[in-house]
Order: C-alpha cells, then structure tokens, then sequence
C-alpha cells in the first residue's frame, strides 16, 4: 500500500502544475492513472482544461471520468504531460513502453512545453538497464531488426544484451496501438543511454525507443507523506 499512496502522492504534487486552459498529455501507466484520477476531481470542481491521451487505456479512462479530450491532431500546442516511468536517472534520463505505449508517449511529451515525470521511489536508479528496453519494431522482418537492435545495443557498449519479443495472450507478439510490435531488451546496464539511443534510432525498423532522453525538464518522485520535486 505504501507503493500505492507514494505514487498517488506524486501525482497530486504534479497537479500544482495545471492551470487553467491548458492543453495537457495523460501519460499511461498506473503512476500517470492517479494523475488523470486527480485532474478529473478538479474538472469536476470547475477547472478547464483538455487532455491529449498516449494511449487508447488512457483515453478510455479520461472518458470515463468526464475529462474533456481532444485529438493530437486538432492541437497546435501542448503546454504540460504528466507521465510516469519505468526507470529515472540522476539526469531525468528514462526508460519507458512498459506499457507498450512508447511511441505516443514520446510523441506528445516531445510535442510539450513541459514534460513531468511522476514516479515512486523504486524507479530511481543510478544508471537506466535494470528495467528491459523496449523497442517498437514494424512486424515486417522484426527477427531481422531484433539482430540489428542486438548489435546497436552492444556497440552503444552494453554487454550482454538479450531480446525477447512481447508477448500476450495465445503467446502471439502484442499490438500496439500503433499495430506494431515490442522488442524486450535485458540489458542489465545501460552505459551510454544517449548513444544507446542514437544507435538504436538509426537501425531500418525501429519505429521508436523506450529511452526518453532530453525530455523531462521536472522529475517528481512520490513519498508516503507527500513528494520531492527536481527540476532538470
């Protein structure tokens, strides 16, 4: 429970960033649901804002709780996301798509003035890899891109790496919203997470990377009695 209420305590504190008339990203995750929780009570209270899901859970749960949303496509700016994370360096470096949602995710929180990491304490480390990397791929020739993000991995210097593909129910690979699939990478130790990017982004197949480099600018880390704030 202490888990529960230090991630709901990060997204309340990530609440006194809203203000009135923005446009805000809903990231996806457990961490990022308390946020859209917190963001319906305040609508509800007369707070006027609009919402821009990362994904199609997201969307289904702001509609369920009554938060305007609007398609990314009709927006020409988005002031604040509020996303969780998988793993948060010391550098607000991240690792993020444990929820298969990467590619929206860094699509909006690129797209934003401001991006908002919420997380608990346990998402803290000292250097991103613990946590499996996950890769969207196209379907076409994905066992010939999980080589090639093989080799991307070991020449960004990760050791060992390992690539499984996500799978869900009948042990078929997972969909994503976007209709592609995931590539889990067990890298233990991420020593170069820029470079592990830049590697990673230049394999033919790789629709995007769960490495958000250079897009938190806040990082708010959730506690049992309220939450710390880093700016970045």
């Amino acid at each position: 429970m202490a888990n529960e209420r230090e991630k709901e305590n990060a997204a309340i504190a990530a609440i006194e960033f809203v203000e009135d008339g923005m446009t805000i990203g809903l990231g996806t995750g457990s961490t990022a649901k308390y946020f859209v929780e917190n963001l319906a009570e305040e609508i509800a209270d007369g707070l006027m804002v609009r919402g821009v899901p990362t994904s199609e859970e997201t969307r289904r749960l702001a509609e369920s709780l009554g938060v305007p949303l609007v398609p990314i496509e009709h927006v020409d700016r988005i002031h604040l996301t509020v996303d969780g994370a998988d793993e948060v360096d010391g550098h607000a470096q991240l690792i993020k798509g444990g929820g298969a949602a990467l590619l929206r995710e860094k699509i909006i929180a690129n797209a934003s003035d401001l991006m908002i990491v919420i997380a608990d304490p346990s998402k803290q480390v000292e250097m991103l890899g613990q946590f499996p990397l996950p890769v969207e791929v196209t379907p076409f020739g994905y066992t010939i891109t999980a080589k090639k993000v093989y080799d991307a991995l070991k020449a960004a210097g990760v050791a060992k790496p390992r690539i499984d593909v996500r799978n869900g129910p009948g042990n078929k690979p997972i969909i994503t919203d976007g209709g592609n699939y995931i590539l889990d990478c067990h890298c233990s130790v991420i020593p170069d997470a820029p470079r592990a990017a830049f590697e990673l982004a230049s394999v033919p197949g790789v629709v995007e990377h769960g490495l958000f480099i250079g897009l938190a600018r806040t990082v708010i880390i959730g506690q049992d009695d309220g939450a710390s704030v880093f700016e970045y």
